[in-house]
């Protein structure tokens, strides 16, 4: 080994990360909204003292990471204080982010999705929100969180897979009325 000229440390190892196959299911239809998630994931009510009625969490046991899901039902005039507090927490992360890219995407059925990805050592990597077509009835929130202190840049496989379930639960969005 030290007979070489291009002697390298090597580091004790690399997290392995296998990630398992795309597959889907519907949400159950005692929501307002429904929307395909992974048969990778558990599905949870939110129990924390602020939830509310139709707030899940989207648990992945095996990357111990969750998808937190808030519902509010739009009534009068509220709309806009709903954008606000998603965007306030959003900017609550640029102590620790070094970027933070919002995307509007246009879905299949007319409506329009904000995707927001942070990069840097933040606790949630992807931020997402969406309303009705005349925002009126139905707004939704997201964001994803790992329980891990295992740093974002080893999580980036991880991360990326979770982007992709994130995008498929946002595209087949429908609202219940």
């Amino acid at each position: 080994m030290g007979c070489g000229d291009n002697y390298l440390p090597k580091p004790k190892g690399y997290n392995r990360i296998d990630l398992p196959d795309f597959s889907y299911q519907l949400l159950p239809d005692s929501f307002p909204y429904s929307f395909e998630y992974s048969k990778h994931a558990k599905l949870f009510r939110d129990s924390s003292w602020i939830s509310e009625r139709y707030w899940i969490n989207l648990y992945y046991p095996y990357f111990d990471a969750s998808i937190q899901i808030t519902y509010k039902p739009v009534t009068g005039s509220v709309i806009g204080e709903f954008l606000s507090d998603s965007y306030k927490l959003t900017s609550q992360h640029n102590i620790k982010a070094y970027a933070i890219e919002e995307k509007i995407i246009e879905l299949p059925n007319g409506l329009y999705a904000s995707f927001t990805e942070l990069e840097g050592q933040v606790p949630t990597q992807v931020q997402f929100h969406m309303t009705d077509k005349d925002s009126t009835s139905h707004f939704i929130r997201g964001a994803l969180y790992f329980k891990t202190a295992t740093k974002n840049d080893s999580l980036a496989p991880v991360i990326d897979y979770l982007k992709q379930d994130i995008l498929r639960m946002i595209t087949s969005l429908e609202w219940r009325d």
